[in-house]
Parts: structure tokens; C-alpha cells; sequence
């Protein structure tokens, strides 16, 4: 079963969403299907740029203040903590555009690593505050695949990637994405948001059914509903 997911590496939904779709998977035990999992890009803010702005500065600007900003971050930074994700906004996180980042995915994509790599990007912004269009970071991050540190240089210092991650983008809008994280379960169901773990396993357990030979017959038919919109 192939699941597509379009996502921002400074998306903290993303990460929540990222991990509550693995534990959808462990929910279903011996029922849980084989994955394939592809990661797509998303630019959250695609004006951005590597000049670092502090995140708070940054959320206030669009968001509506201070005090939003603070309400914002401390529920999300709640729902992470009770994933057991060691997210933590006081870390000094800034602004900056994430398009090496999705490069880099890109790269650990072709290497059959995207799993490690993203988890070390989400990681390096929301649990120690990174500049992830920082090299160095970026490559810590491959280091996490597998990827030597040149590898990540090369790809840095030449066009390479730019216009799959473009295309990437391009398909996001095409498929009417515009928010993430969106999960695209095999080019049929949609599920947007970092949905809970059940909701996930309904899905896949629906998708599973459809695919089983006694339920062939029905696999063509449209469906909506709270877990998800057929494409």
C-alpha cells in the first residue's frame, strides 16, 4: 500500500501526524498492511528565505500578535509532549525557507533513507531549535541516513533536486493540497491533519479491505467521510 505525504519540515502538525500514522500502524498489529511511505514537499511559507527570523517574530507577524502566538505554541507544543515528542519552542527556532531541506528529502528519498532523515530534520528544528538552512545541519541530518557530509555538499552547491522538489510542489497544488499534513493513501483517500492513531487505522483498514480480491467489486466506488475523501 503506497502512502504519500505532503509535509513541511517546520510543520509541527507534521511531526505529530508523522508520529500518530506509525502508531496507527502498530494499533493494527497483524492486520497492519504493508507501507510503502513517500514524503512530498510543502513550503509553509514559500516567501521565506535563508535569512534567519526568529519563529515567535515571525508567528506574531502573521498569526495576530503576542499573545496568539504564545497560545499557539503552548497547545502545540502540549499535543507533541503528549506524543512523547521532545518539542520545545523555547529553543530559539527562527524562520527560514525550507527548500534544501526538501532537497535533501529528496536525496534520502533516491537512497531509500527518507524515514531517519526527516525524522532528524524535524527533530533538529522543534527538539534543539536548528537552522535548517543551515549545511551543517542539513548534513547532521543525512548523517542520520547514512549520507556522507560531500554527498549533501555536492547537492548543495549544484542545482540537483530543484526541479523534482519543484514538481513536487507543483503536484501539491494540482492535487488542490493546501494545507499539510495531507496523507494520500493509494492515490485514492485523502486524510488531511494529524489525525488521531484510530482515525488512521480506519482508513487503512478500509483501503485494505478494497484491495482484498472478495471486495474487488466494490474498489471503484467514491467515498467521503470523516476519515477521509476519495480523490
Amino acid at each position: 500500500m503506497r502512502i504519500d505525504i505532503w509535509s513541511d519540515v517546520v510543520c509541527p502538525w507534521c511531526w505529530i501526524g508523522k508520529h500518530r500514522f506509525q502508531r496507527a500502524l502498530a494499533l493494527m498489529g497483524d492486520k497492519a498492511p504493508q507501507v510503502e511511505v513517500r514524503w512530498h514537499p510543502f513550503l509553509l511559507d514559500p516567501d521565506a528565505d535563508a535569512t534567519p527570523v526568529p519563529l515567535r517574530q515571525a508567528y506574531a507577524a502573521r498569526f495576530g500578535g503576542a499573545e496568539r502566538t504564545e497560545q499557539m505554541l503552548a497547545q502545540t507544543q502540549s499535543a507533541a509532549r503528549a506524543e512523547g515528542l521532545p518539542m520545545d519552542f523555547d529553543r530559539g527556532q527562527v524562520k527560514v525557507t525550507t527548500l534544501p531541506a526538501h532537497r535533501l528529502l529528496w536525496l534520502a528519498g533516491r537512497e531509500g533513507v527518507q524515514e531517519p532523515v526527516g525524522e532528524a530534520l524535524f527533530r533538529a528544528h522543534f527538539e534543539h531549535g536548528r537552522n535548517l538552512a543551515d549545511p551543517q545541519v542539513l548534513a547532521e541530518a543525512a548523517a542520520a541516513g547514512g549520507i556522507p557530509a560531500a554527498r549533501v555538499e555536492a547537492l548543495l552547491a549544484s542545482d540537483e533536486g530543484l526541479a523534482e522538489v519543484r514538481a513536487g510542489l507543483g503536484q501539491a497544488q494540482a492535487l488542490g493540497i493546501q494545507s499539510v499534513p495531507t496523507f494520500v493513501i493509494n492515490g485514492r483517500y485523502a486524510v488531511q491533519g494529524a489525525q488521531p492513531p484510530e482515525v488512521f487505522a480506519q482508513v487503512l483498514e478500509k483501503v485494505a479491505a478494497e484491495l482484498a480480491p472478495a471486495s474487488a467489486a466494490g474498489a471503484d466506488e467514491p467515498a467521503c467521510g470523516p476519515d477521509g475523501c476519495s480523490l
